[in-house]
């Protein structure tokens, strides 16, 4: 890991599911000498995607990482996943690269989750190339791709490459840049061709739209341009190098990863055009100890620098915490701080990752993207320092989550070995949430999706011997009343010796939602001692945590204590806290008690043509549409759904779509549940209970 700094390319590939990733780094990796062996997805051979959760589904659940050498320089390459499942991964991992290879499916065009990687890239000021893939499957349209690519991105898209043959005839380049052509046989070796005659006129346009659409990255260019003067071949790459790693403009390549079809233009492009970690501006930070923002550039000399966006957690080989370094230089051991816990952590061997391979690194400077293993304190997100030139990077929050499942197991007593070993997961997919429900006693496990949760219920019976079943969570109801009422709760007891005697009176009524629950002091004249008045608070509060309908919590109520008696001998704290849950019975059973559900607030994006099934679906669902947008050739729904409406939306709204609507929901308020459901849910949620 001593490569110059220029000469290093940090590289992401990017897209939706099945739109060509991990074939493309196949090809790349094949034919750059690092694999002897051409893999295919297909196949289940590839070097990016080997956990028996992604050979299973022929999908990259987790990012994978491989270096390879081209024309004297370093690109490590970024497989990311690409279905929405696994997306906050693809999120964390482009945080580490300085360029992104967007791959648009020439059959589909851009989908959504291309879009939303997009986004990610741009909110990193990431130089991007588009890659449109695939033009040798059967409707493949390079143009129609194209044209996608222009409404759906900014930094507007430039055509560089022509396709030559259409669908199973393509077989060939055409680089604009160069006024070259080639094609290319079965092994991937390009040979140079004369341009195909047919489309010289079409070259010779898109020739023109492209000198013209470079030289705006260059004021002087621009203006020699215009004025008729001819830019030479140098001057035009230059300018291209300038507009693409400043964002002016994001070009267009074209490819076929299955027949290994432009890839070598490919990687001239990331090696020639793409960013180097010098070309990056200084990564902002903040001083952990005066707070004040401060920046590291990629400097060898300066302080060292470096932030974690990956953990891989193992039973048996420990964690491996993947980080990218900043600034200054890392030896194969030694030590670092980590500023976000505040400790000092060492390390006895430096590793890089080449696939399911890690292998031993003596060095790292900046841009090195490289692994520790077995660090006690430090998991994704934090950063790692000289202690002596301390700094703070920020690191983005995981997406979240979508779906939530109950987790069982087949014996008893096995909740806290499932806990603890959910928890290990969780240091390497921070996109799944856990917790233990105090009032459901369930142990919940949320994720991006159905998808997302099997994986990891699959991965913790391989890592951990950990089986556990997954079923629908009990939704957290809320009780609550209608009417105001006034009742008397009277405890009395006699059983020789002191008694047990409290008595009081309470107004109950109801408060708009979302306001809790409030109690009113009122005695007036010493009716009930004022040592005795929290006893009678008290007991309401517990009270309230089971309602009198299904037992759930009784909420939104306030309860006036206004009048009682007490005995001098036999009146104590608990026979008053007794009288006040025995006052709050009564007043809930006289004051027309309601079942309130949780209500989501969610938000759909979706292509226009699945508009009307999604809208009867929320329909069915007894969905309110709050309104609707349009994002580019997107819609955008905005709804409130009941929770137990939408606890298995995910699989559904793939089905409505066929993968390509998302979206994202909140918890938004409590509702009154419709008599008519509400009946039928209550004599369901008793039986439950029973």
């Amino acid at each position: 890991m001593t490569e110059m700094v220029d000469k290093i390319r940090n590289i992401a590939l990017v897209g939706h599911g099945n739109s060509g990733k991990t074939s493309l780094a196949e090809v790349m990796l094949y034919q750059t000498g690092v694999t002897s062996r051409l893999g295919r997805v297909e196949d289940g051979n590839t070097a990016m995607d080997f956990e028996p959760e992604e050979l299973k589904r022929n999908i990259s659940i987790s990012s994978g990482f491989h270096q390879f050498n081209w024309k004297k320089h370093s690109v490590t390459l970024v497989d990311t996943p690409g279905d929405q499942n696994f997306f906050t991964d693809t999120k964390f991992c482009m945080q580490a690269v300085d360029g992104a290879v967007v791959l648009v499916d020439a059959v589909d065009g851009v989908k959504v989750q291309t879009d939303q990687a997009w986004s990610f890239a741009q909110s990193l000021k990431l130089p991007c190339v588009i890659l449109i893939n695939k033009l040798d499957r059967e409707r493949a349209d390079f143009s129609r791709a194209f044209q996608d690519a222009v409404k759906s991105f900014e930094p507007k898209p430039i055509i560089l490459h022509l396709p030559i043959g259409t669908e199973s005839n393509f077989k060939g380049v055409v680089d604009l840049v160069a006024m070259k052509a080639y094609t290319y046989d079965a092994n991937g070796k390009a040979t140079a061709i004369d341009i195909p005659s047919d489309m010289q006129s079409l070259v010779e346009e898109e020739r023109e739209k492209l000198v013209e659409n470079i030289a705006e990255a260059d004021d002087t260019l621009l203006e020699r341009y215009l004025e008729g003067d001819t830019i030479s071949d140098d001057e035009l790459k230059a300018a291209l190098n300038k507009g693409t790693i400043s964002r002016i403009f994001s070009p267009v390549l074209c490819a076929s990863a299955i027949k290994a079809v432009g890839i070598d233009l490919l990687m001239d492009f990331i090696v020639n055009s793409m960013p180097s970690p010098l070309d990056r501006m200084p990564k902002v930070g903040t001083d952990p100890v005066v707070g004040n923002e401060i920046e590291r550039a990629p400097d060898p000399d300066a302080p060292f620098s470096a932030f974690v966006f990956k953990t891989v957690a193992d039973p048996y080989a420990g964690r491996l915490s993947i980080f990218r370094v900043v600034s200054g230089k890392l030896g194969s051991d030694g030590s670092f701080y980590n500023v976000n816990k505040d400790v000092k952590e060492r390390f006895n061997q430096l590793l890089t990752i080449a696939g399911k391979e890690q292998k031993q690194a003596k060095s790292a400077g900046p841009g090195s993207i490289v692994a520790v293993a077995k660090l006690k304190e430090t998991f994704t997100g934090d950063t790692l320092c000289d202690e002596a030139g301390k700094i703070k990077f920020p690191f983005p929050d995981p997406l979240p989550t979508l779906i939530t499942f109950a987790i069982t197991t087949k014996g008893s007593g096995d909740e806290d070995k499932i806990f603890i070993s959910l928890t290990k997961m969780l240091e390497e997919d921070s996109a799944l949430k856990l917790e233990r429900t105090g009032e459901t006693k369930e142990i919940l496990l949320s994720g991006r999706g159905q998808v997302h949760i099997e994986a990891a219920v699959e991965k913790l019976k391989r890592k951990y011997n950990v089986e556990v079943h997954l079923k629908t969570p009990k939704v957290p109801y809320r009780e609550t009343i209608k009417k105001k009422v006034r009742v008397q709760g009277r405890h009395k007891k006699q059983s020789g010796g002191h008694g047990q005697f409290g008595d009081c009176w309470i107004q109950m009524e109801p408060l708009p939602r979302g306001s809790g629950f409030e109690f009113v002091d009122a005695i007036v004249g010493g009716s009930v001692p004022r040592s005795y008045i929290p006893a009678v608070e008290k007991g309401i509060v517990e009270a309230c945590q089971k309602g009198v309908l299904a037992g759930y919590p009784c909420v939104d109520f306030r309860v006036t204590l206004d009048d009682g008696s007490y005995h001098a001998v036999d009146s104590s704290e608990m026979a008053f806290k007794i009288a006040g849950s025995l006052a709050f019975k009564k007043a809930v059973a006289e004051a027309k008690p309601v079942l309130l559900e949780p209500i989501l607030s969610v938000e759909i994006t979706t292509p226009e043509e699945f508009m009307g099934d999604i809208m009867g679906d929320l329909n069915s669902r007894r969905g309110r549409v709050l309104g609707m947008d349009s994002e580019g050739k997107y819609q955008v729904i905005k709804a409130n759904v009941p929770m137990s409406e939408f606890l298995t939306y995910a699989p559904d709204l793939t089905s409505m779509t066929g993968g390509r609507g998302v979206y994202s929901m909140s918890f938004s308020h409590y509702d009154e549940v419709p008599a008519l459901i509400s009946e039928k849910l209550l004599v369901e949620l008793n039986k439950d209970k029973e």
